[in-house]
This record gives structure tokens, C-alpha cells and sequence, in this order.
């Protein structure tokens, strides 16, 4: 009998209305001959709630007493919703996490899964009832009630729906499904039929708001396809899969992070080891690193920026200035009111002049660039605050994204089970050798066959790094890898990686493009390895950057550049010193390759 896990959301079980609406769509799949297992969120804000109360009585609670609180908002879902199910005239059984047997680590209030038994489940599902798991909490080897985050109750839907072979796993939200952008901060969004698991891990992370990116990652490890509708229609909804409706456009979304802060060391030695001392301290805290940039040194010096969420920033700034002046670096500055735009697509990787149009399209609407960053599905710029919104607005404009509907098929059937199945025997053997959130690395590459080109001191205002940019392009020089670091107010440093046999002409259009707009220099260097960490789990295994650069450091290796994202980790490091690197970060990671 086909399998379906539906998961409703807070909003979608906010009051008893909503509930039994959702009780209804359940009793309907089940009339449908499907086998049915709920996961439920705590009612509305009820968790918002049980914070702000914990936080009268103790200003700092202990996090493990804050689990055993939080949790019981999904205890009140669960119950409620079998309750409403009987009164429909059908079979339902509630359980906890613990009930369930869902097993995970002990670090309260974020804590990872590490196996769900099925046995119970499986037993009541096979007596006819529909089975309400509650979302967002597990329990440790000890006993103790654990929870995943904010979030998790997707992150415990798409877990479930693996280790159940699920035929479908069904999110029901507040919105129609996967949007180009936020549709609450976008009005003229546009609805998404179906997208790849990799660029909805780049829209969650850069808050996109629908989806927990954990749960994206268990999707992508298990081939769970994930169908997102809405709890409050009929609507057909997106899929989240191997491929994408869109992936022959350059662009499929867009995304804002609005409250970033921004960290940028000023001239700190370029030697090996830097970038893991500077950075180790921060992991330590668990504060989140999102965009690191370095770019190239001169004179024996670095810069590096990186952004962290605007709350974490007075913590992770004064642990950067003691770690600096420590170092001998010159200066540490930072900006608070900042933001981060993003474009997303699969399609950018095979279609040239993307970032061109994007930073063009900033340069029309006079919205300078302070950082940029670049990987193989996503552009990155970070932008003042007081234009986030034009910025998010001008950048979804310019890839006629309010359009996309007329772009894609809009005829082609979606379908909702398993295009790549996994059997429910592989599913346990992962677990039984890693655990459900481990890290898996898909990937270490070295790619040999690039140069670098860096321009020095370009003017810090709008309609630089378009210029540039666009000059390269009619050249017919094809970028890789870009990277703007943040040197000063006045000032940047543009990096940018081409194929080597484009070398020599790339230098002489940097030289030319340097004197027209008063930049102070040309540096490069022909012979650079560029090594890619690429799989499942970096966002949430925080560690990865680091494992590189500790990695890099203790073979003394230095490292020149700097790129992030969802699903890969780049550094440049000296084409010598290519094959060396690569054996470093296999042996760091030989234990999460898979």
C-alpha cells in the first residue's frame, strides 16, 4: 500500500478550524488507499511563546530544561489531531519523538538525528491508523528530550519519509509552494512547479523562508522528492527533486538576507594558518559564518571579510579583534546595516554573462556592491540595508523572474513519488554506517587548467565591477570564480578566474580596464589550483571551512582565495602545491566521502 508523509506547519494548526481542515486532507488520502503518517508543528506562535515565558523566569535557561518546554508544543498538536481524526470516524494514534524512537545527538536546542526506528510505526500503520509523530523533537542515548531548531519539524517529515520509503512527503504551509522569491516581501513572486534539490538548499539558507535547509539535505541524501502546497487549498503545490523546471533558464530565484553584519581584516599576514586561527575561535562559539571572502595578498599581506547574522555580530567581532591584533593584522572594520541579494540557478553554470546582467542591473538602479561572491549556482552581493528590498526587487526584474511562468512548460505533469528510488535496505545501511545528519562528501576536486587575474584599489561606487565585468565579456574572456573583498570605504580588490589559455589576453584587458577606471593595479598569477569540497550537509556541518583550512594550514600551504556555499567550499591555492592540497582534504575528510 503506497505510503504518504504530510507535514503541517504552526499556522497550519493554529486553532482547532485549522486543525480539523487538516485532519480532513489526511482522512482524504487515506480514503485514496494510502497509508498516512502526520507530522505536526506546535499550534501558531505557541513556541514563541513557551520562549518569551521561559525567558521571565530565567534570563539565561539551561538548554536542556528549554527542550523539555518547547517539546511539548508538538505534544499538544499530536493529541489534538487524533482527537480531531476520531471525530471524523477514523483511526489515529499520536506519538512523541521519543515514542517513535526517534534517537539523536545530545546538543539541546539544535540537536542531530542519528536513527528513527520504524517498528512501531509500521505495526500501527498496518492496523489502519493514521499515524501523528510529532515534529522537531527526539531524544538522546540517555533519555533526555532533545529538539532539532527552528525548523525542524521538516527536517523530522523528510527523515520519516526516508526511512519509511514514503511514496510522497507532502509540506503543507501557509503559501502555495516554492516561490522565485518570498512572495511576503515580493508581491509580484511567481510560483515555481518543480526545483532541484541544490538550488532550493541555496534559496533556504538565504531565507527563502519555506523550507528548513536540513530538510533539504535529508531530501537530496535520500532522494525524497518533496511536494510543498498549501494547507489552505487544492493547489498542485512544488516539487523539490533531482531536476528542475528551470533549469535551462540562468536564473530561477532570488533571495534576501536582510540582517547580515559584515567583519572585514585589513591586511593581516598572508602566510599559512591565518585564515584557520582567525576563523576557529568563531566555529568554537557556533555562531554561523555565512559569506567569506579573501581575496588575494600583496606585499606579503591579506584582506578578509565574511558576514554573520547581525545578532551574532558583537560576539564574533571582539573574538576577531583580539584574534588580529594577536596576528600583527593592521585593522579590523565591520558594518552592521547590511544585506545580502542572491540569484539562483542551475542554468547559470552553463550560460556566460549572468553576474555581468546582475551587477549592471544593481550599477542602473545605483546600488553599490561591497562584497561579491560567486559559485557555480549562486551570485551573492552584499549591499547596504537601506536598498535591500530595491535590491532583491531590481536583480528578480532583470531576470524577468515575475515571468517565469511564461518561460517553463506550464502544461507538464508534475509528478510527486520517487523519480530516483533508494530501497528502504540502502536507507538503513547508511544509517548503521553514519547516522541519518551526517556529513556526506560527494566530492573533492582539483581543477588545475585556471589563472588568476586581481585588480587592485577599484573605486568603491556603482557601476565598477559592472564595467569590468563587461569589458572581460566582450573580449570573449569566459569568468569562473569572482570574488570582491571589502578593503575600505573608498576602495576594492576584484578577483576573478579564467581558463589559463585565456591568461595572458586577461591580463592585458585588467591592465587597460585598471587605467580607464583609476584603480592602482594589476596582480596575477597563471599557474593556480582551485580545490572544491562539494556534498550533503555543509550548511548545517559548519565545520567543513574549517576542516579545510586546518587541513591547509598544518601542510603549510597557503591559501589565496575564498568562496562558499550551500553545497560546495573552494579555496585557490598556488598551482604547485595542487596535488598536496588535494591529498590533505581527502585524508581530512576520508571518513564523510562517499
Amino acid at each position: 500500500m503506497p505510503l504518504v508523509v504530510q507535514k503541517f506547519g504552526g499556522t497550519s494548526v493554529a486553532d482547532s478550524e485549522k486543525i480539523l481542515s487538516a485532519a480532513r486532507k489526511a482522512v482524504r488520502t487515506h480514503q485514496h488507499g494510502n497509508q498516512v503518517v502526520m507530522v505536526v508543528s506546535a499550534m501558531g506562535k505557541n513556541t514563541d511563546m513557551l520562549e518569551s515565558l521561559a525567558r521571565e523566569v530565567c534570563e539565561r535557561p539551561p538548554a536542556r530544561e528549554m527542550d523539555m518546554l518547547l517539546s511539548t508544543g508538538e505534544q499538544v498538536s499530536v493529541a489534538l489531531m487524533a482527537m480531531a481524526i476520531h471525530s471524523l470516524g477514523y483511526k489515529a494514534v499520536s506519538l512523541t519523538g521519543a515514542q517513535i524512537g526517534i534517537k539523536t545527538d545530545s546538543s539541546h536546542t539544535k540537536a542531530r538525528i542519528q536513527s528513527i526506528s520504524t517498528d512501531r510505526m509500521k505495526q500501527l500503520l498496518d492496523e489502519g491508523n493514521i499515524v501523528i509523530a510529532a515534529g522537531f523533537q527526539g531524544i538522546d542515548e540517555d533519555y533526555n528530550i532533545t529538539t532539532l531548531g527552528r525548523g525542524g519539524s521538516d527536517t523530522t517529515a523528510v527523515a520519516l519519509a526516508a526511512v519509511l520509503g514514503a511514496d510522497q512527503c507532502e509540506i503543507y504551509t501557509d503559501v502555495d509552494g516554492i516561490y522565485t522569491t518570498d512572495p511576503r516581501v515580493l508581491p509580484e513572486a511567481a510560483l515555481i512547479q518543480r526545483v532541484s534539490y541544490d538550488e532550493m538548499l541555496e534559496l533556504a539558507s538565504l531565507g527563502a523562508g519555506v523550507m528548513h535547509s536540513r530538510s533539504i539535505e535529508f531530501g537530496k541524501k535520500f532522494h525524497v522528492p518533496i511536494h510543498v502546497r498549501s494547507s489552505h487549498s487544492d493547489n498542485p503545490g512544488s516539487l523539490i527533486a533531482e531536476k528542475s523546471a528551470t533549469e535551462t533558464l540562468p536564473v530561477s530565484g532570488a533571495a534576501l538576507t536582510r540582517d547580515e553584519a559584515r567583519i572585514s581584516i585589513i591586511r593581516v599576514p598572508d602566510i599559512p594558518g591565518t585564515i584557520y586561527k582567525i576563523f576557529a575561535p568563531i566555529a568554537a562559539m557556533k555562531n554561523t559564518i555565512d559569506m567569506i571572502v579573501q581575496n588575494v595578498g600583496d606585499d606579503g599581506q591579506a584582506d578578509i571579510s565574511f558576514t554573520v547574522p547581525r545578532a551574532e555580530f558583537e560576539q564574533t567581532y571582539e573574538s576577531t579583534k583580539r584574534i588580529v591584533e594577536e596576528l600583527g593584522g593592521e585593522q579590523v572594520t565591520c558594518g552592521t546595516e547590511v544585506s545580502k541579494v542572491s540569484v539562483v540557478g542551475l542554468g547559470m553554470a552553463e550560460q556566460a554573462g549572468v553576474a555581468n546582467r546582475m551587477f549592471r542591473a544593481l550599477a542602473d538602479a545605483q546600488i553599490n556592491m561591497q562584497m561579491i561572491t560567486t559559485s557555480e549556482i549562486k551570485i551573492s552581493a552584499l549591499v547596504d540595508r537601506q536598498h535591500a528590498l530595491e535590491s532583491l526587487r531590481t536583480v528578480h526584474h532583470e531576470f524577468r523572474l515575475e515571468k517565469i511562468d511564461d518561460i517553463v512548460d506550464k502544461n507538464s505533469e508534475l509528478p510527486i513519488r520517487r523519480d530516483s528510488p533508494i530501497s528502504i535496505i540502502d536507507v538503513v545501511s547508511r544509517l548503521q554506517e553514519v547516522g541519518m545528519e551526517s556529513l556526506m562528501i560527494d566530492d573533492i576536486s582539483l581543477d588545475q587548467s585556471q589563472s588568476r587575474v586581481t585588480v587592485l584599489g577599484v573605486p568603491n561606487q556603482p557601476g565598477i565591477a559592472a564595467g569590468l565585468f563587461e569589458r572581460v565579456a566582450k573580449d570573449g574572456i569566459f569568468v569562473d570564480m569572482i570574488v570582491q573583498s571589502y578593503a575600505s570605504e573608498d576602495f576594492a580588490d576584484i578577483s576573478f578566474t579564467v581558463q589559463r589559455e585565456q591568461f595572458d589576453k586577461s591580463v592585458e584587458v585588467a591592465k587597460r580596464i585598471s587605467d580607464d577606471f583609476g584603480c592602482s593595479g594589476v596582480e596575477h598569477k597563471e599557474m593556480i589550483a582551485k580545490l572544491a569540497v562539494s556534498g550533503i550537509g555543509l550548511r548545517s556541518h559548519t565545520a567543513v571551512a574549517l576542516g579545510m583550512f586546518r587541513a591547509l594550514a598544518d601542510a603549510a600551504i597557503n591559501v589565496d582565495m575564498i568562496n562558499t556555499s550551500e553545497v560546495r567550499v573552494t579555496v585557490v591555492v598556488d598551482g604547485t602545491e595542487g596535488p598536496r592540497s588535494l591529498d590533505c582534504l581527502r585524508d581530512q575528510f576520508s571518513m564523510a566521502l562517499h
